[in-house]
């Protein structure tokens, strides 16, 4: 189906409304992927609001923002100075907000080995737009299932202060019996630093000596994760505390 602007039609709010159920039933029952990136921002602007025309407003949202993705996580500030009405905010905001819980719905309460895939998808599609660093945890039972996730930590743009004392009292009070650590890279590369590196053996120490379980620190970039599990530095430095503590009994 050929998209409709809503560009020349009279003003008037009543006609404007007739016209809007008029598309709006078309494309129902219509595929979507032939609609350019300015016409999915201009329809949904349209729904938000009647009584103008936002066709020029979805092109310069285009321009300014680059891409359809850019402009849904942009932040509110962004979204306003761009001139969408508090209503057109919140409406995008609420698209980015749904997938994210869908996401994080899918991977609630199942055993770990049966949604790493899920776990993936539910990180890279809520950490890859983040503007600054954010730890998350990912807290799991005795039987691998998911309890909860939740954001610890945030730091500037190429770095995070973390607690490491912090992190085990959350552990402690959801009852945890292991753990799995997420944090994004604003540049969208997820090579760890050597920084990731020594607060991911920091991790896995304090993990072990608290018998609270590291499974995996996973890096997020742009459509693209680094995981330390995969990798196996999970496993080097669970053996380096091993031999750590082997060498203090001796």
């Amino acid at each position: 189906m050929k998209y409709q602007s809503f560009t020349g039609f009279p003003p008037s709010t009543a006609m404007k409304r007739r016209v809007v159920k008029h598309i709006t039933d078309e494309l129902i029952n219509s595929r979507l992927d032939s609609l350019e990136d300015y016409e999915i921002i201009e329809l949904l602007l349209n729904l938000a609001s009647h009584n103008r025309d936002h066709n020029k407003l979805a092109k310069q949202c285009i321009r300014q923002f680059g891409s359809l993705r850019e402009f849904i996580e942009a932040t509110p500030e962004d979204l306003q100075q761009a001139g969408i009405t508090p209503l057109g905010v919140l409406c995008i905001r609420l698209i980015y907000e749904i997938p994210v819980r869908v996401l994080k719905q899918r991977i609630l309460d199942k055993p770990v080995y049966q949604s790493a895939e899920a776990i993936y998808e539910y990180l890279c599609y809520s950490m890859r737009g983040l503007k600054n660093e954010v730890l998350k945890v990912i807290y799991l039972n005795s039987r691998n299932h998911i309890i909860e996730s939740s954001d610890l930590f945030e730091g500037t743009l190429n770095n995070i202060v973390v607690s490491p004392r912090k992190i085990i009292e959350s552990a402690i009070s959801r009852r945890a019996v292991s753990m799995i650590f997420a944090h994004n890279h604003p540049s969208g590369d997820p090579t760890p630093s050597k920084s990731d590196k020594r607060l991911t053996r920091d991790l896995v120490f304090i993990g072990s000596a608290t018998q609270i379980r590291v499974l995996d620190h996973i890096i997020i970039g742009d459509n693209c994760y680094f995981s330390f599990a995969s990798e196996k530095l999970i496993e080097k430095y669970e053996d380096s505390f091993l031999n750590l503590r082997m060498k203090a009994v001796d």
